[in-house]
């Protein structure tokens, strides 16, 4: 399992939110590295999203939620949402995205 994982709701319809792509990020000296992506299922998860062990560092996590929001008929003010995080511990981060289409929050999930 990834050490990183996500899942997405759409809060305004309270369900989740299918087919919304996500790319993880590590940062490095010259700038910011893809090391993993997916798109969100059917209960709006992704369980394998980058590798197992991740050493420390800041991870971004980019959520492509334009198309989301196409697919449902609906306009966004946030086309994409990006959350900047840090891994300080070998434990598991599950870093939840609960999304309307003039709002988003997030939290540590677990």
């Amino acid at each position: 399992m990834s050490q990183v994982t996500t899942h997405v709701l759409d809060s305004a319809l309270g369900i989740p939110a299918e087919g919304v792509g996500v790319l993880l990020e590590t940062v490095l000296p010259d700038g910011w590295s893809p090391i993993g992506e997916g798109e969100t299922d059917a209960d709006g998860r992704i369980g394998e999203l980058g590798p197992s062990s991740l050493p420390e560092g800041w991870y971004r996590l980019t959520f492509a939620t334009d198309g989301y929001f196409t697919r449902s008929g609906r306009e966004t003010f946030y086309p994409e949402v990006s959350i900047t995080f840090a891994v300080t511990t070998s434990d598991h981060y599950h870093v939840p995205l609960l999304l309307s289409p003039f709002g988003y929050t997030t939290y540590r999930g677990s």
